[in-house]
């Protein structure tokens, strides 16, 4: 008889985890990926307005409609998504995090990458695996908020925009997760 270690129950129930969260977008190719980006992108700029001068002025957009992340001592996220450029899809990219801690949950939300200037869309594009870090600034948004482009998110590189969570876990960042181009 086999003995399960208390690091490979708890992997065990994460990796259940993950499968329960189902999250949907792994498994239909580019095209599913591309309507869920446009369904996330809709979103957005309807609920938050101000977003969508972001948008207008960003070298490109990473989107990642669906991330699910669960966690129970050790955690991970994962999603996938797509990088836009002039509103044309130019790349498809993977999100995932590990994370170990005082953590238990689960939940699902969105979030959008905004790089807004040239170089930083270049840098993300020239890497094998792009991790977010202390560069990222973030937009914390409440319902309907309008989002105004001030001196501190009209001077960040890339402007990071979490939203639309759900389930049983607090406080979605995005910094620490890796970002690494797939083909769909």
């Amino acid at each position: 008889m086999h003995k399960i270690s208390r690091r490979g129950f708890v992997a065990l129930a994460l990796a259940g985890a993950l499968a329960g969260c189902n999250n949907g977008v792994g498994g239909g190719g580019a095209a599913i990926i591309d309507a869920r980006v446009d369904s996330t992108l809709n979103y957005l700029y309807q609920t938050y307005p101000g977003t969508q001068d972001l948008g207008n002025r960003a070298a490109g957009i990473l989107v990642m409609p669906l991330i699910t992340e669960a966690g129970l001592g050790l955690g991970g996220s994962y999603g996938q998504g797509a990088l836009r450029v002039g509103g044309t899809t130019v790349d498809y990219y993977s999100a995932a995090a590990a994370s170990a801690g005082l953590q238990i949950g689960a939940q699902q939300y969105s979030h959008v990458l905004f790089f807004m200037t040239p170089d930083a869309l270049a840098g993300f594009r020239a890497s094998p695996g792009w991790v977010a870090g202390a560069d990222v600034e973030y937009a914390a948004l409440a319902q309907g908020e309008v989002l105004r482009a001030d001196t501190t998110t009209s001077l960040s590189p890339v402007i990071a925009v979490v939203f639309a969570q759900s389930g049983l876990r607090l406080g979605a960042t995005v910094e620490g997760t890796k970002y690494t181009r797939i083909i769909p």
